[in-house]
């Protein structure tokens, strides 16, 4: 059994988080740092609450997973490790590639682990895109969109909006398409962007147009608060056709909703030869706690610290083209 103390009791660690502790074994919720303790006992009655991470790192837990803002991330991570403790930490872990490369460090000279939860590696529509490129289904690969717009035009006071470290869509969906294109393709060869501020009132970015360069490849991954239509989530183009997949994994919709998964069928239209619809591979973020339990065991990280850092490097780049409006290698 996984000793697990919840850092942060928000809308990520009670939709994200909560309900897979609650269900897979492996794992028992023994305590969560919070300054709302009524919140936590009303969910985990035997809950121990503490108001600091300091304080709870005094606790027999052997797992921390940290869901609180992404600008207190770094140290949080890095609290942790010296104390010896493991640690799911919320995307992105850090907001600088120095960070990362000195949470790495510590990683390996306290022989503790870090995961990043990068759960959208377990959506069915990018299992599905893998399969594809796996499989040579279309071909050799030559263009892939990637795209996660929404429409929400008005600002919200929120930390993610709001001006400061760690604020802005880039890092908040960013991460995810990124990592996803990593995945995927590996590190590219160039990086060209255009990082907007649309919205009147916005404090932080709330758009973006990122550029992957692959060779003669391309992957263009984009979001915009403006988008009140339905839209392609993935575009795959290569020379034997095409796989075109429209809207969003179902599964964030469903744990709002309090179901760890759900009996929706998702599809999408496969042109090769023929045109077919085609039924997408289910997703599941339960699939990760399952992995994530094994993680501790055989001390090897699903989305490790070195994985961050280069999604990271690649928010750093974008940043900066969009800021010269250049081209820039990717080192």
């Amino acid at each position: 059994m996984i000793k697990t103390i919840l850092v942060g009791f928000g809308f990520s660690a009670n939709t994200f988080h909560l309900p897979f502790l609650n269900t897979v074994d492996s794992f028992e919720v023994v305590g969560v740092v919070s300054t709302r303790p009524s919140e936590v006992h009303a969910k985990l009655p035997e809950a121990n609450v503490y108001e600091t991470l300091e304080e709870a790192l005094q606790a027999d837990a052997s797992l921390f997973i940290i869901t609180t803002p992404s600008y207190l991330h770094k140290e949080m991570v890095a609290s942790c490790l010296r104390a010896g403790k493991d640690v799911l930490v919320e995307k992105p872990a850090f907001l600088t590639t120095a960070e990362g490369y000195e949470l790495i460090k510590l990683e390996a000279e306290t022989g503790q682990i870090v995961n990043v939860y990068q759960n959208r590696r377990f959506d069915g529509d990018f299992l599905t895109i893998k399969s594809l490129l796996d499989s040579n289904a279309i071909g050799d690969w030559k263009v892939m969109e990637s795209r996660f717009d929404r429409f929400r035009p008005n600002v919200r006071d929120r930390w993610r909006e709001n001006a400061g470290p760690g604020s802005g869509i880039l890092f908040d969906l960013g991460s995810h398409l990124i990592d996803q294109t990593l995945v995927l393709f590996g590190k590219p060869d160039r990086i060209q962007a255009d990082v907007m501020t649309q919205r009147e009132g916005g404090q932080s970015d709330d758009g973006f147009h990122v550029t992957l360069y692959y060779g003669n490849k391309r992957v263009y991954l984009r979001s915009n608060p403006f988008i009140a239509g339905e839209t392609p989530r993935f575009e795959l183009h290569g020379t034997n056709g095409s796989f075109v997949k429209y809207g969003l994994d179902p599964q964030e919709e469903a744990l709002k909703d309090g179901e760890l998964e759900t009996d929706i069928l998702e599809t999408g239209i496969l042109s090769v030869e023929d045109v077919e619809t085609i039924q997408v591979e289910k997703g599941s973020y339960l699939t990760y706690y399952h992995q994530l339990a094994e993680s501790y065991q055989t001390r090897r990280p699903i989305v490790s610290l070195k994985d961050a850092a280069l999604t990271t490097q690649i928010i750093e780049l974008a940043r900066q083209s969009s800021e010269t409006g250049v081209v820039i290698t990717v080192d």
